[in-house]
């Protein structure tokens, strides 16, 4: 049985689009940056930390519950985080709308990096891989800035848009994979979970 250790809409609907049959389990961590860590060392440990956090806890209630619950061989959970990266600093979900205004700023007319970092974790083992793709951003006039703060979207959004959304018409370019700007390399998560039982 595949688990997704996220409360994300939008991997739960990349996820669902890519035919995998899964469970949702958020898993609730603290997700400060260490200090001085690294971007890819950042997501890779939040993703690995969401997957083993809800292992865990599914597993013991397993334990409990032998004739209701997943087996824990037959268990697979599946960790994501997404941050954005400009300068290799790390931009998160924006704290308010002037934070959020900031961020776009920042990104403004510029090239960043998005990465995303993604666990696996069964029984038997714990993969972890991080893929990063490139965006290019227009140059913003503060009021497309405002205007776009004002819609809300940006909020819990890291670096503060959503590629899916209004942004879109922002981007006239990415270099890799899109599906992992909105928050779930598809294919990366296909290649790790290949070889796992997901028949629980």
């Amino acid at each position: 049985m595949l688990v997704l250790a996220s409360a994300s809409p939008r991997r739960r609907e990349l996820l669902a689009q890519a035919g995998f049959a899964f469970t949702v389990h958020p898993a609730h961590i603290p997700e400060d940056p260490l200090a001085g860590e690294d971007p890819i060392a950042y997501v890779t440990r939040l993703a690995r930390e969401k997957a083993e956090v809800v292992f865990r806890s599914l597993s013991a209630e397993d334990n409990a519950k032998q004739e209701t619950a997943p087996k824990p061989g037959a268990l697979v959970v599946l960790g994501a985080d997404t941050t954005v990266t400009l300068d290799n600093e790390i931009l998160g979900k924006p704290e308010d709308a002037a934070d959020a205004a900031r961020m776009l700023r920042r990104l403004s007319g510029r090239t960043h990096r998005v990465i995303t970092g993604v666990a696996v974790v069964c029984a038997q083992r714990v993969d972890v891989a991080a893929e990063a793709t490139a965006v290019r951003f227009l140059t913003l006039s503060d009021q497309e800035i405002d205007a776009y703060v004002a819609t809300g979207e940006p909020m819990d959004k890291a670096g503060a848009y959503a590629i899916q959304g209004l942004a879109a018409r922002w981007i006239p370019r990415i270099e890799g994979c899109y599906f992992n700007v909105v928050g779930l390399p598809l294919a990366l998560v296909a290649s790790l979970l290949a070889g796992c039982d997901l028949q629980g």
